[in-house]
């Protein structure tokens, strides 16, 4: 198994993991997010993408009770995220990968995250590990190239052996080799039963990833579906994700995120 879980121990038990219920979000005079009603399941990769601006990270946050919804409500495993008496070992997110101290080694931020979530110091050696980064463990984190950090958002993802993942841009700075190993890692974390939720903006590699998909455009659900069926019919996943959002963005001034 990929992290060291116990089989059955802490894996979901509920089918529907993840919950959006009516999830809305207004900033100001701008929808965000409007009326996003999803379940993301368990043993798949759910692959999330829309348009830059379509409202993927602030859903995110939602999730994770950094942002409150105006209306509606976001569950994992029945309940909201922010009742969880232990966090990491409920969610495992990353969602900036620079949340360090730049002066605190990679071991000494998973250790002192590991001690505020009753999280035994071998699990930080452990995920050093499967991150790849034992070798460079001590240094700072803020000498780390952009991958590195990555790499340890991951680690911190990974510290509580949570059942579910929400991960944003994982592959955010990585080269092809790190490209690989994330995607074997979250095809691997879902094998074992987890959920795995997780954003991009490259098509071709969600493609390579994900078993399902969730696509919004301007904060609303557009497709809920696998990757097989929203690219059949010949085309590829990204002519289709491109047809499914053309009316949800103008191309000609934006770039995905």
């Amino acid at each position: 198994m990929v992290s060291g879980l116990s089989a059955g121990a802490g894996l979901p038990s509920v089918e529907e993991v993840i919950e959006l219920r009516e999830l809305s979000k207004r900033y100001g005079g701008r929808v965000a997010v409007d009326g996003l009603s999803v379940r993301v399941r368990p043993g798949v990769v759910t692959g999330f993408l829309g348009p830059n601006g379509s409202g993927k990270s602030t859903t995110m946050r939602m999730i994770l009770g950094l942002d409150a919804p105006d209306h509606g409500e976001a569950l994992v495993g029945g309940v909201a995220y922010t009742q969880s008496d232990w966090p990491l070992k409920t969610v495992g997110a990353l969602l900036d990968a620079g949340a360090f101290h730049p002066g605190r080694s990679a071991r000494a931020h998973l250790a002192a995250l590991a001690a505020s979530n009753d999280i035994p110091g071998s699990r930080v050696d452990e995920v050093l590990g499967i991150v790849g980064l034992s070798g460079v463990a001590g240094r700072r984190a803020g000498t780390y190239s952009l991958g590195m950090r990555q790499r340890l958002g991951v680690a911190v993802a990974l510290l509580g052996d949570p059942a579910v993942l929400l991960l944003d841009e994982p592959v955010n700075g990585l080269d092809p080799e790190g490209i690989r190993w994330i995607r074997e890692l979250l095809r691997g974390l879902a094998a074992e039963g987890r959920t795995v939720f997780v954003s991009s903006h490259l098509i071709a590699e969600m493609a390579l990833t994900a078993d399902r998909l969730v696509v919004i455009g301007r904060g609303r659900l557009l497709a809920e579906t696998t990757v097989a069926e929203l690219a059949g019919g010949g085309d590829s996943l990204e002519d289709a994700f491109f047809r499914l959002t053309s009316q949800a963005t103008d191309y000609r001034g934006s770039e995905m995120s």
